[in-house]
């Protein structure tokens, strides 16, 4: 497979690079594992920089003579010299190395051997006006690799100049990626893409099972479901590599996001648990470990809560709760997830929003909005107080003008018909009612009737525009997408 550029991070780098002609610079790389943190790097550095991968299984003093041959091998250490402590290794670079130096799955120090980030700290100190040195800190567990550097009490607060967020890829990357795969249905790339989102990982993962051209039930087939299929415990290792021993509540809210409690007394009442004793879990969900978020309504202050990872969502919406027939394979449970993993609404409509902001972004639309999201409430009816949902709005509060969206993943859908039934539910949307103009989208897979009220577009379209889109996408040269020493 063709490398895709993460060219907006590389500029990044390397600007950060060349401030650390001045003086010392380090700079954070963090993200969920599979997101191309490793390849980012390699593809970064230069051929004398310095790359280490801190291996938790290795003991204090086997690592370091690790990395005391790497140094040697590049002439920074004699040819009969010998390190013995951790503090003499780190002056050794610091003093005798000009370049990068990377350290990946820094936070494995603290099962290697946790007096590294005080010596560090130390060194960094002394020699912060050492010219030409840039340090790159890179983990995959998030809330780790945050804790390191922002808690006031670990010896390496303060000690970070930069950070990068590693994000998933967006829709047009994948697009290009599936491509390459012979994969062209565009409905099997937009399901691919609500299971995998834009993690790298997975679609090289196609290539190496030689699933080249296969359908989706052919790739889940060897992801998932066969006996030893290679992604089986997948979640369950980043998960655990995440939360430690501390795993039971975690696994349980994340269980009842996926099947469908939004708000935190949907969970505790899924969980049959005060919702006081889960608030502390769920705020680590959302700011420690970044593993859920928080989406508030475009209009008033309603929030609810999702899985941002999608095949984490996948996992515990289908495999996590049903365990015991997974493990054994139980036909039953496999022909139930085959049937309904295919009913991507949710993934859907998170790719209409994709297209719009862009399609925003290049002033495609009757209007410029300001902001794009999810509306519901409540609204007096016949029979009491009922609920109504809309899946994207978009406001521009200058012009007063609104845009009401439904999106549909289904076949040859009626729009005149889906229209009628979004204006009445945009009625209850209590937003500069009398003097707002409103416009309509709606979005499927095919539609049987279009209408001239609203805007229509279908994967037709959605393929026609992400295309176009890729033709700006900067490609870096040919080399093997590989995440090594990813795990």
């Amino acid at each position: 497979m063709e490398f895709i550029n993460r060219h907006n991070e590389l500029e990044f780098l390397q600007e950060t690079k060349e401030l650390s002609c001045r003086k010392l610079f380090t700079i954070s790389i963090y993200g969920l594992r599979r997101i191309g943190k490793t390849r980012l790097i390699l593809h970064f550095l230069q051929k004398n920089d310095l790359y280490f991968f801190v291996n938790k299984d290795k003991t204090s003093d086997s690592l370091l003579i690790e990395y005391q041959d790497i140094i040697r091998s590049k002439n920074i250490l004699g040819e009969f010299e010998s390190l013995k402590t951790w503090d003499e290794y780190f002056r050794v670079l610091f003093e005798r190395f000009e370049g990068v130096i990377a350290f990946d799955e820094f936070q494995n120090f603290i099962k290697v051997d946790r007096s590294v980030f005080g010596i560090l700290q130390k060194n960094i100190d002394i020699y912060e006006n050492r010219k030409n040195i840039l340090f790159i800190f890179s983990g995959s567990t998030t809330g780790l690799i945050k804790k390191i550097f922002s808690d006031l009490k670990q010896p390496l607060y303060g000690r970070l100049k930069r950070s990068i967020q590693l994000e998933q890829f967006n829709f047009s990357i994948v697009l290009k990626m599936c491509e390459q795969l012979d994969i062209n249905n565009m409905s099997e790339v937009i399901t691919l893409y609500s299971i995998f989102g834009g993690f790298p990982r997975y679609y090289v993962a196609i290539d190496d099972e030689n699933l080249n051209g296969k359908n989706v039930d052919e790739i889940l087939e060897k992801f998932f479901f066969m006996k030893n299929s290679i992604f089986e415990d997948e979640v369950n290792t980043i998960l655990s590599l995440e939360f430690g021993r501390r795993s039971g509540t975690y696994y349980d809210i994340l269980t009842a996001i996926a099947n469908g409690s939004t708000r935190i007394s949907e969970i505790s009442s899924f969980l049959r648990k005060k919702e006081t004793s889960l608030t502390r879990q769920i705020n680590e969900l959302v700011n420690y470990f970044n593993l859920i978020g928080i989406e508030k309504s475009i209009i008033g202050n309603k929030s609810t809560i999702y899985i941002q990872h999608p095949l984490m969502n996948f996992w515990f919406k289908f495999i996590y709760k049903n365990f015991s027939d997974y493990e054994k394979r139980s036909p039953l449970l496999i022909d139930k997830i085959k049937k309904e993993y295919k009913n991507i609404g949710r993934g859907f409509e998170l790719l209409c929003k994709e297209f719009l902001l862009e399609k925003n972004r290049l002033e495609e639309l009757p209007f410029k909005f300001n902001d794009l999201g999810r509306q519901w409430g409540k609204f007096k009816g016949e029979k009491g107080r009922n609920v109504y949902e809309i899946d994207l709005v978009g406001l521009n509060e200058s012009t007063k003008e609104i845009l009401f969206c439904e999106c549909k993943w289904k076949e040859k859908v009626n729009a005149m018909s889906i229209l009628q039934e979004l204006k009445k539910k945009a009625e209850y949307v209590q937003w500069n009612n009398e003097t707002r103009k409103h416009y309509y989208a709606v979005f499927a897979r095919s539609f049987s009737r279009r209408s001239k009220e609203a805007l229509c577009y279908d994967l037709k379209d959605f393929e026609t525009h992400f295309k176009i889109s890729q033709r700006n996408l900067t490609l870096s040269q040919e080399v093997p997408l590989r995440e090594e020493g990813d795990e």
